[in-house]
């Protein structure tokens, strides 16, 4: 009986060590999604900040084309003078073609406003011959694009289409903060705004006519310093004095010579006189 029950118990236990073994484990828990960090975009260089502000009444670049000036200066409404001045020399025309046919450099105008223009002495421009008026207009162009944001990368003097000789025709750019103002040894203008800009053609206002200094450079001779030369007439003039009064003393003692002579000779003819008086009283 004894062993029956043992052997029930046995049977049992391992029934359920069997169950324990085969049943299975419990699943694991899923893991949590790991947190995406969100993207951050790269941060741009600033563009560089323009010197110089674009006008409100500047034309559009893709409402002009780049190779007529006229146009682009007519939309602008304030550079009427200025017009007429870049026909009548044919810069307009020299300009336009290049404009069109360089692959590189560009072109820079600083344009007068019509008021600039009305600033100036009455009857200046037509007191101007022509070679005048055109190196008034030449003095007035960059042979280089200049971008709004470059004028302090200028190096003084800048070179214009009318040349560069800083005695003559100096034109010099200062820049500084975002103010540009260009001095010609006559006149210091200001660039008030862009009038239009792309990457060959810049036009840029200014407030007043550039007069270049050789308009009213003097060709007085200097004065001579005093010298020994200059002091040489009345050098001359003592000598001469002096040989005067040398002639003078000879003349004088000639004169006086010749006196004692003819003195002399009066007096042996009046004392022979005398004697023979003197004998012919003796006989």
């Amino acid at each position: 009986m004894k062993q029956a029950t043992l052997f029930t118990l046995s049977l049992f236990l391992l029934l359920c060590s069997t169950s324990l073994a085969i049943s299975p484990a419990p699943a694991a828990a899923p893991k949590a999604p790991a947190a995406k960090t969100p993207h951050t975009p790269k941060a741009s260089a600033p563009s560089p900040k323009p010197l110089v502000p674009t006008l409100p009444q500047s034309p559009d670049s893709p409402d002009s084309v780049p190779d007529d000036i006229t146009r682009i200066l007519k939309k602008a409404k304030m550079f009427s003078t200025l017009i007429r001045l870049l026909k009548t020399t044919e810069i307009m025309n020299n300009i336009n073609s290049q404009l069109i046919t360089a692959k590189s450099g560009g072109i820079t105008i600083l344009a007068p406003d019509d008021s600039a223009f009305s600033n100036l002495k009455a009857g200046f421009l037509n007191s101007l011959n022509e070679g005048q008026k055109i190196e008034l207009v030449q003095f007035h162009i960059l042979p280089e694009f200049v971008s709004s944001s470059n004028f302090d990368s200028l190096s003084n003097p800048v070179q214009t289409v009318a040349g560069k000789d800083p005695v003559r025709l100096p034109l010099n750019v200062n820049a500084l903060g975002n103010s540009v103002n260009i001095s010609t040894g006559v006149v210091n203008a200001t660039v008030l705004g862009v009038v239009y800009s792309d990457n060959k053609l810049g036009i840029y206002h200014v407030d007043k006519v550039l007069l270049p200094l050789d308009f009213f450079a003097t060709n007085k001779a200097p004065a001579l310093a005093p010298s020994s030369l200059a002091k040489a007439p009345k050098a001359a003039k003592e000598n001469s004095s002096e040989d005067d009064q040398g002639e003078t003393k000879q003349d004088q003692s000639k004169s006086g010579a010749g006196s004692l002579v003819g003195l002399g000779g009066t007096t042996l003819m009046s004392l022979g006189i005398v004697l023979v008086a003197v004998a012919t009283t003796w006989s």
